[in-house]
């Protein structure tokens, strides 16, 4: 007679199963074969002289997709959450002020990280498909004074690129560190972090990268790591520790690395591997290919009559393209209908933008004139077929 009161689940006797699909929504983006036969390969020890190189391969390579020379430069193991957490819980102590510049889910996110943590927050707002100018940054850091500004580069749940030029100064004016999320936009857009003078930056793998979720790029400035290692307090989670994880990828001066969690070894793989396809293509090719791929899309959706919800040309994302939803239509049943006849996934709105956009993101090797067209189809069709009101 078993001891055993939970049989084993028929469910896993069947062959796993994943369909091929056109992966057009704001991400994850879809995996060339030559990313997922890296994360193929045999698992070695995640302490291994091995791995210590590929961790290095890594970091050079974000370095040069971010454009920075901080020694205090990796990958956070998890995805773009994870690297966001990483940011406020080592840059921000118990009681400190931080200011969220909102204009969109993103902003709202990090405000809640934030607050969880004990700080003290305030928020600028923008309307969905909105940004800010430096006259109301500069404003909000004189009347706030915080230690911490969150801006979101590319915000996803709005298709807008929020302008960077000028804000890491404004910040450094007010004894403030600067933090960008560029997950979205990251490989897609220009951006410098030396230059434009940003603390803490991060993205995430699935996006331009190509490469499956699970791992964060981030990067901390000098400035940045002198607040972070001069805390009063310890950071609230171990696991995102900045002296431990800089120890772990050897960003420190310290001899010898000690075991501070199992990194995500085929993760790495596949990241080093999407950094290498970045560096070949060139990091300028890839800012024009997405550029022009974009320029294109947003010309031929309006000729067939849609509408962009972003109104400003210059801060439309050229990753993540918002589409007013079509008036008439329940834009639940044009993306169920896209799914199910074009085996194409867009998406509806996200947070503040739901139920007022469907999202297409075209990232990475899936940022092509033919990706469009593909596109396009879709969308033609599904609105020849899906129900339209009389009202």
């Amino acid at each position: 007679m078993s001891s055993l009161t939970v049989p084993p689940p028929k469910c896993l006797t069947r062959p796993l199963y994943v369909p091929h699909r056109h992966m057009f929504g704001p991400g994850p983006s879809n995996a060339p074969e030559r990313i997922l036969q890296a994360g193929a390969k045999p698992v070695i020890g995640h302490m291994h002289p091995e791995i210590f190189e590929i961790m290095s391969d890594i970091k050079s390579g974000i370095q040069y997709m971010f454009q920075t020379q901080n020694k205090v430069t990796f990958a956070v193991s998890g995805t773009g959450h994870t690297a966001m957490e990483c940011a406020i819980f080592n840059a921000v102590e118990p009681g400190e002020s931080v200011l969220s510049a909102v204009n969109g889910i993103w902003g709202e996110r990090a405000a809640d990280m934030a607050e969880r943590i004990g700080a003290k927050v305030n928020t600028i707002v923008a309307p969905p498909g909105g940004f800010f100018s430096l006259e109301e940054i500069e404003q909000a850091l004189s009347k706030y004074r915080p230690v911490l500004l969150f801006v979101t580069h590319g915000e996803s749940s709005t298709g807008v690129l929020h302008p960077l030029d000028g804000i890491g100064a404004l910040c450094h004016k007010y004894g403030c560190l600067l933090l960008v999320d560029s997950v979205a936009a990251m490989g897609g857009t220009p951006l410098h972090m030396d230059e434009q003078e940003i603390d803490i930056l991060y993205t995430g793998s699935q996006k331009v990268l190509n490469v499956p979720p699970g791992t964060a790029p981030i990067s901390f400035s000098d400035k940045a790591c002198q607040k972070i290692f001069n805390r009063k307090t310890k950071p609230v989670s171990f696991f995102l520790d900045l002296s431990w994880l800089a120890n772990y990828w050897g960003c420190d001066d310290k001899p010898a690395r000690v075991y501070h969690h199992t990194g995500p070894i085929t993760a790495f793989y596949t990241l080093r591997e999407g950094l290498a396809v970045l560096a070949e293509e060139g990091l300028e090719h890839s800012w024009e290919r997405h550029e022009s791929v974009a320029e294109y899309f947003h010309a031929e959706l309006e000729s067939m009559g849609l509408k962009l919800f972003v109104k400003e040309k210059k801060a439309r994302l050229p990753t993540v393209t918002t589409i007013v939803a079509p008036h008439g239509y329940d834009w639940k049943e044009i993306t169920t209908y896209i799914m199910k006849t074009h085996n194409l996934e867009i998406s509806g709105g996200l947070g503040p933008s739901v139920g007022l956009v469907l999202r297409v993101g075209l990232m990475g090797c899936n940022s092509t004139k033919a990706n469009v067209d593909m596109v396009l189809v879709a969308l033609k069709d599904a609105l020849k077929h899906c129900h339209k009101s009389k009202v």
